[in-house]
């Protein structure tokens, strides 16, 4: 029997919270450059009474995209994609930052878009990251926008001497995320459909913890301690709102980016966090 299909790229936390909100009665494809990782959280949420199949997916590769959307079709018209795959700064290199966060995440954006059922919606997980460096020009936002994903990495913008380090690549792949949301947005809409982008500050997971306890981890443990919520997130609290966003509560919110930091950003410019001169 055919269902609405659910694509999940990104084995993990956020992304498993937000498809147990949203998932049951479709099947959720379930893609992640690990398959371990895939297959530990199809268990997880197939214990729990959710139909889901796990996939090998390369979030950087066109062809592994379209290789998950065609595994998700075999089951019936794709009807939300969350989109949680992605690298950290401390995780990779610039060059796989920029392939993976931005590129990929922009290949991913189109191709779903251009199958999603009418009435489908879709959120993608960028960062509060993408707030946190100077504002670029209109036309550079515009570039991040509308470039054609093929092009996208030869932007000027993007040229390693433009880069200045791991946190800066994230930083830019994350603007382009919410730019790409808000151009890839009119698109879908064309077919009936919406697109969000959620940013997050710190949410504990696995891989945070990991963070925390790593050469960064004061510089974490800094920001959500003098954050106005004085703590981290959960990953409950991003499906929260990830779950207004693709319910009928939402209809009316497409091309948007919120942010939920527990009040980091607002600090990082007006409050503590804000950085020395």
């Amino acid at each position: 029997m055919k269902k609405d299909v659910v694509i999940l790229t990104g084995a993990g936390q956020i992304g498993m919270a937000i498809a147990r909100r949203i998932g049951f009665g479709k099947k959720i494809v379930i893609g992640d450059k690990s398959i371990n990782n895939a297959r530990t959280i199809s268990k997880i949420m197939n214990d729990a009474g959710f139909d889901t199949i796990p996939v090998e997916m390369d979030l950087s590769s066109r062809e592994s995209v379209m290789n998950l959307i065609a595994e998700a079709q075999k089951y019936g018209e794709i009807a939300a994609l969350i989109n949680a795959a992605g690298v950290s700064p401390s995780q990779a290199p610039i060059e796989a930052i920029l392939k993976v966060d931005l590129y990929g995440t922009a290949v991913l954006l189109e191709e779903v878009g251009k199958v999603i059922k009418e009435g489908g919606v879709g959120v993608t997980i960028s960062s509060q990251s993408g707030f946190r460096m100077p504002a670029l020009t209109p036309e550079q936002d515009e570039l991040l926008a509308t470039t054609p994903t093929e092009e996208l990495l030869d932007l000027e913008i993007l040229q390693p001497g433009n880069i200045r380090d791991t946190l800066h690549a994230y930083q830019m792949a994350k603007r382009c995320n919410e730019k790409r949301v808000m151009a890839e947005a009119v698109k879908w809409g064309e077919r009936g459909a919406r697109l969000n982008d959620i940013a997050p500050g710190i949410i504990v997971t696995p891989l945070a913890v990991d963070e925390f306890n790593g050469p960064r981890g004061d510089f974490y443990k800094n920001m959500f301690a003098k954050c106005p919520a004085g703590r981290p997130g959960t990953a409950d609290e991003v499906a929260n709102v990830a779950e207004l966003l693709m319910g009928p509560a939402g209809a009316f919110i497409t091309g948007s980016t919120i942010l939920i930091d527990g009040g980091a950003t607002a600090s990082y410019y007006y409050g503590p966090l804000k950085p020395q001169e």
